[in-house]
C-alpha cells in the first residue's frame, strides 16, 4: 500500500499542470476558461495527494515530495492554450499510471484513492479538451468565414 500511495502521490505532484500552477498561470486575454480549469484540476489532485500523504504518515512510511523534471522550465513563453494537447497527453498517462496501480493493489483505502485520483484526470481531461474545442472552433469558423 505505502508503494502504491507513493507512487500516486509522485504522479499527481510532477505532473505539467501542477507544474504550470506551482509557477504562477498567466494568460492571454481570453485564455482565462482554460487557467480555471487547470486551477481546478490542480486543487482536486492536491486534496488527493494530502489524502494520501496523511495514510502514509499514519503508516509510518515517509510521504514523497514529488519533483518537476527540468524540462517544464522550457514551458514559460509558451501560450497556455498551445500547452492543452501535453497537459492532456499527460493526464491520459496518469490514468494509465491509475490503472496499473489499482491492478497492483489489495488495500481498500488505497484503491479508493486511486480511483478517485483516476476519475478526476477523467473529469478534468474532458473539461479540458472543452477548452481546446472552444479554442479551436472560433479559428475554424472564422476561417471558413475568410474564404
Amino acid at each position: 500500500m505505502t508503494t502504491t500511495l507513493a507512487s500516486l502521490i509522485e504522479s499527481l505532484g510532477s505532473s505539467l499542470h501542477s507544474y504550470l500552477a506551482a509557477a504562477g498561470l498567466w494568460t492571454f486575454p481570453g485564455e482565462e476558461q482554460i487557467k480555471l480549469a487547470i486551477v481546478d484540476l490542480v486543487e482536486d489532485q492536491r486534496s488527493i495527494s494530502n489524502r494520501a500523504g496523511l495514510l502514509l504518515e499514519q503508516r509510518g512510511a515517509v510521504v514523497p515530495r514529488p519533483a518537476y523534471p527540468i524540462r517544464y522550465t522550457a514551458t514559460h513563453d509558451i501560450e497556455l492554450g498551445a500547452m492543452l494537447p501535453r497537459i492532456l497527453s499527460g493526464l491520459r498517462r496518469q490514468v494509465a499510471e491509475c490503472d496499473r496501480l489499482i491492478d497492483a493493489e489489495a488495500d481498500p483505502a488505497a484503491i479508493d484513492l486511486v480511483r478517485q485520483a483516476r476519475e478526476t484526470a477523467i473529469q478534468h481531461g474532458d473539461a479540458l479538451e472543452e477548452c481546446m474545442r472552444q479554442r479551436i472552433a472560433p479559428s475554424a469558423s472564422g476561417a471558413a468565414a475568410g474564404s
